[in-house]
């Protein structure tokens, strides 16, 4: 696994950025490896910033490594004091 923030700022309000595409280009900078690579990845929120927007962490897994990646996340967002998701067949219950 690898981790790193999701972008390079924290979350930046509705149309904020609109005017300038090179800023919001640059906001996924952090994500473009795994997708050119096509690795799997995923980002999980870890807090929010002053204003109470949320703040990323992404976690990036080699080729099929899907299943730890999913449990890595799960991990942490749990210490994050997130509730784990609920297993689905509890759920279609």
């Amino acid at each position: 696994m690898l981790v790193s923030p999701t972008s390079p700022t924290t979350a930046f309000k509705i149309g904020e950025r609109s005017q300038d595409p090179l800023a919001m280009y640059l906001s996924d900078i952090y994500t473009i490896p795994s997708n050119l690579a096509g690795h799997p990845a995923i980002s999980v929120p870890v807090g929010s910033d002053d204003l109470g927007l949320p703040v990323g962490f992404q976690i990036m897994a080699p080729a099929l490594g899907e299943e730890m990646m999913y449990q890595v996340a799960d991990a942490v967002e749990t210490l994050m004091g997130r509730s784990p998701m609920p297993v689905l067949s509890e759920v279609a219950s």
